[in-house]
């Protein structure tokens, strides 16, 4: 998270911003409003009746997991570490390779509206605890994912008007949240959509935009962009090797696997994602639609490396660090370099909207696992109607907006990024087990699918809690309490392997499901239920 002091943005690219944010907000709300759902089908409230070709579900999909993160943080740690920022950006391409050869088509195969039917369909015993358990966990993580991003708005508003009073702070976060509320409880998949696409759109004309002026700025010769980043980092050769940040000391090595190992895994099991796989009309249809994603994420994610090394050979890295230590000021400082105002705006307005667009997908995603698992399945036992269930999934929209904000008010001070990598460390460690067990283990049990599902979650916060994120380091939410005996910030490297431990102990420990579940469940997972 940014935590300067001053602004490191000039008045006029806030003013641009802030025309150019309000015309997309506008516009993209009216269209929200337009393509909202006209019926009581929770089906196009969910899904959108499964209507989106591959090209729009695939930047839907690159919109639901860009987020400001990678736009200003990602760039930051290329422009402070160099060779180990670069390396971070490698593990979403990765992630995705994972998610296409893995998990997607099964998944999409097996899935109504949400993880607890695929669940539903391969057990045949105690549902309705592990749905409650699954809602719990979606909750979870869609919650501390949306505080990231609320908490994300201030930091950038940072940028431009210094250290905001408590005043705007409120602001900021009150009407990007009720923005976000609008869009999930209102738009509901369609509506959920459409600003995905836009802000998919937009990520990607900007950067593009970015790296050319970048690259021209070098004559296209990225060796001479590679030696000017060097030589201004001010660690010479050095920041081409790897080891400036995650190499200091093992447990640095080790914190560094552990969040990507959070991040390969915990992409696939992120709700949100998860629900935009469920969305494509076939499996060819999905197939090509996370191909789309993987090549525009990772275009992305090039162009944020390469907008990175930009930042130190043009600033220089001293520069950098002195507006922002964190790095996340780097992108800004560099289009106000090449572009002027209109190109920190366009950045600016860019990162504003991603974080828009995250927030939408996380709220719905989690208001309809609250909706059709917990009050659908749970609560009413299946007996729901779908004007009911439409009806509760728009109200827990909106409390999970407010739950949202509030959250975000309270804990305006905690690191962003450290907010959404214990997301994807809890979907990791309690959705994806329970997943990849489901899907291909046929041992499975509910009583693993439930000791998975808690076990994961209660150990990857407990974790944190007792980690240097909360104590014992000045960058620590308690700096002058010291009770941190986990040493790494991350928990995924202890916490993943503990959620697999806990469902196969779970599943070993229990009566078998009957053989003709399984059985039945895996042609669903080969051919579908269509």
């Amino acid at each position: 998270m940014v935590t300067t002091g001053a602004s490191v943005v000039d008045r006029l690219s806030l003013q641009l911003t802030l025309v150019l944010f309000l015309s997309v907000v506008v516009v993209t709300l009216f269209t929200a409003l337009l393509t909202a759902p006209q019926r009581d089908e929770i089906g196009e409230f969910y899904l959108g009746n499964r209507a989106m070709s591959p090209l729009r579900n695939g930047l839907a999909m690159c919109g639901d997991y860009l987020s400001a993160a990678t736009l200003l943080g990602s760039t930051g740690l290329v422009a402070l570490t160099g060779y180990d920022g670069l390396l971070y950006l490698c593990g979403t391409a990765v992630a995705w390779m994972m998610v296409l050869l893995l998990i997607a088509e099964p998944l999409r195969n097996t899935g109504r509206f949400t993880l607890g039917d695929t669940l539903a369909l391969r057990l045949s015993r105690m549902q309705r605890p592990v749905r409650l358990a699954l809602a719990l966990c979606t909750l979870a993580i869609a919650t501390l994912y949306l505080v990231a991003q609320l908490v994300g708005s201030v930091a950038l508003l940072t940028q431009f008007t210094g250290e905001p009073s408590t005043a705007t702070r409120t602001l900021c976060v009150v009407v990007i949240g009720t923005v976000v509320i609008v869009y999930a409880a209102i738009g509901g998949m369609p509506g959920a959509t459409f600003i995905q696409v836009v802000k998919a759109v937009m990520l990607i004309c900007g950067v593009s935009v970015a790296v050319v002026m970048v690259l021209h700025r070098f004559d296209w010769d990225f060796e001479n962009l590679l030696a000017a980043a060097a030589d201004n980092s001010g660690q010479g050769t050095r920041f081409l090797e790897p080891g400036l940040r995650y190499g200091a000391s093992t447990t640095s090595k080790l914190d560094f696997f552990s969040l990507q190992l959070a991040i390969v895994l915990g992409l696939a099991a992120l709700p949100h994602v998860m629900m935009r796989l469920l969305a494509p009309k076939s499996a060819d249809v999905l197939r090509t639609s996370v191909v789309w994603a993987m090549g525009l994420v990772s275009f992305v994610c090039l162009a944020a490396g390469v907008l990175g090394l930009g930042a130190t050979a043009v600033l220089t890295g001293d520069t950098i660090a002195e507006n922002d230590r964190t790095g996340n000021a780097a992108v800004l400082l560099l289009a106000h370099e090449l572009g002027g105002a209109v190109l920190t705006a366009l950045l600016s307005c860019l990162a504003f909207v991603t974080l828009l667009a995250v927030a939408a997908g996380l709220t719905l995603a989690a208001a309809s696992s609250l909706a059709h698992d917990l009050y659908g399945e749970v609560i009413r036992k299946g007996r729901a109607t779908q004007t009911e269930e439409l009806a509760v999934a728009r109200l827990a929209a909106a409390v999970i907006g407010v739950l949202g904000m509030l959250l975000a008010l309270i804990s305006w001070g905690a690191n962003s990024a450290t907010l959404a990598f214990l997301a994807f460390a809890i979907a990791a460690s309690a959705l994806l087990p329970t997943l990849v067990f489901t899907l291909f283990w046929h041992r499975f049990t509910a009583q693993g699918a439930l000791l998975s599902l808690c076990g994961g979650l209660l150990t990857s916060v407990l974790l944190v809690v007792f980690s240097p994120v909360v104590s014992s380091v000045p960058a620590s939410l308690y700096p002058d309490a010291d009770f941190a005996w986990f040493p790494l910030q991350n928990p995924g490297i202890v916490s993943i392997p503990a959620g697999f431990l806990l469902g196969w102990l779970g599943s070993v420990l229990s009566r078998p499901e009957a053989k003709e579940t399984y059985e039945d469940f895996e042609v669903h997972t080969l051919v579908g239920a269509d």
